[in-house]
């Protein structure tokens, strides 16, 4: 059996979990701008604060920190700094050919990971509880990093 087809139910457990988090990485890019325009405030660069299409009455007051805005921006960031990793480490590991269920809890269990990432920024928990969700993810890459590498030198 060829790895990487979708014949073989590891990789396509990957392809699932991949996917997932490509429209987290890129749904969360779109909840800031959706937030930016709610809140008609936040904006990033001082070129988004002059007149146009969108924004027909700018102001300088625009370009104020919004936590509103910033809160998601952050959390982007955050998908940003973590999921590009999870990526990789999940590719390389299927092949290694780990056994379905393994691959089914690590890569659903990074999903489910980020996904409770997310509700507990997104609702103001504590640091504590949204560094939890974090360590869940970040300890799933790192075993699949680990047993990739274990794989290949022994």
């Amino acid at each position: 059996m060829d790895l990487f087809t979708l014949e073989n139910p590891v990789f396509r457990t990957f392809v699932i979990a991949a996917a997932l988090t490509v429209l987290k990485v890129m749904g969360q890019g779109w909840m800031t701008v959706y937030r930016m325009l709610r809140s008609n405030s936040g904006l990033a660069s001082p070129e988004d604060a002059q007149k146009g299409l969108i924004n027909k009455d700018p102001d300088p007051s625009q370009l104020e920190v919004n936590d509103y805005v910033d809160r998601s921006r952050r959390m982007h960031r955050n998908d940003l700094e973590n999921i590009p990793a999870f990526w990789v480490a999940g590719l390389i590991f299927v092949a290694t050919q780990p056994a379905l269920l393994l691959a089914q809890c690590l890569l659903y269990g990074f999903v489910l990971a980020r996904a409770a990432h997310f509700v507990a920024y997104a609702t103001k928990q504590t640091h504590e509880v949204r560094a939890t969700f974090y360590t869940i993810g970040s300890l799933i890459v790192i075993y699949m990093a680990v047993h990739s590498l274990w794989v290949v030198i022994s």
